[in-house]
């Protein structure tokens, strides 16, 4: 979408994902690997700065911009992602709690979706997503809401509190991700992400929700365990 061709996004978004979770991996290699992998990634970031200087001079600041978006708003949500199943008391993987996540976030969507589509009249943020609606938005996080409970009752390795707490970071997060991601799709003139998933539109498309969510999750899982 911003038709970035640089190498060093894809470098800088490995080396950052393998740095964030490579401490997960118990044997004693993987302390090796760490050093030369941070080192790797502070050589690549520090090249990626260094090559602006081959760059033409209107292009230098929208190629660093383009880099770091792509950091930011792709890897760094998926490495705070892959961390998600560790926060809990015991410190241990569990897979329920990413599982629990995307429930809910299909949940909001999808009812969100239902409610909008029967009642809703009154637009939420028409110049950015016109199809969304202020019903869909209250009617989503409501459903969202139940299904914490259910969950809670399930997945008993977070309390109630922490799912329903879950349950309204996705309600929140999850529908300003997906609003930002429709406006990156306008500011590019696409209508999809891109044609990795033909008939669902790209791979953003599919995951736009939870990138946003997943951060404050992650924090919010943080400070309660």
């Amino acid at each position: 979408m911003i038709q970035l061709k640089s190498i060093f996004p894809y470098l800088i978004g490995t080396l950052f994902f393998i740095f964030g979770n490579i401490l997960n991996i118990e044997d004693v290699p993987s302390k090796i690997i760490y050093k030369y992998v941070g080192l790797a990634l502070f050589l690549t970031i520090f090249t990626s700065f260094a090559s602006i200087l081959f760059a033409k001079k209107e292009e230098i600041i929208s190629h660093l911009g383009k880099i770091f978006l792509a950091i930011i708003y792709i890897v760094v949500p998926f490495t705070l992602m892959v961390q998600i199943p560790f926060l809990n008391t015991s410190f241990n993987y569990v897979n329920t709690t990413i599982l629990g996540v995307f429930i809910l976030i299909w949940t909001n969507d999808t009812f969100a979706f239902l409610v909008g589509k029967s009642i809703g009249k009154r637009k939420l943020f028409e110049r950015i997503s016109p199809n969304k609606t202020i019903e869909g938005f209250f009617g989503g996080m409501v459903f969202t809401f139940i299904a914490s409970f259910l969950l809670a009752e399930k997945f008993t390795t977070l309390s109630v509190i922490q799912w329903i707490v879950i349950a309204a970071i996705v309600s929140v997060f999850g529908v300003l991700g997906d609003l930002i991601e429709s406006m990156f799709k306008r500011q590019a003139g696409v209508k999809d992400s891109s044609n990795f998933i033909p008939g669902h539109g790209g791979f953003l498309d599919r995951f736009d929700s939870v990138i946003f969510a997943a951060p404050f999750i992650f924090i919010y899982l943080q400070f309660v365990q």
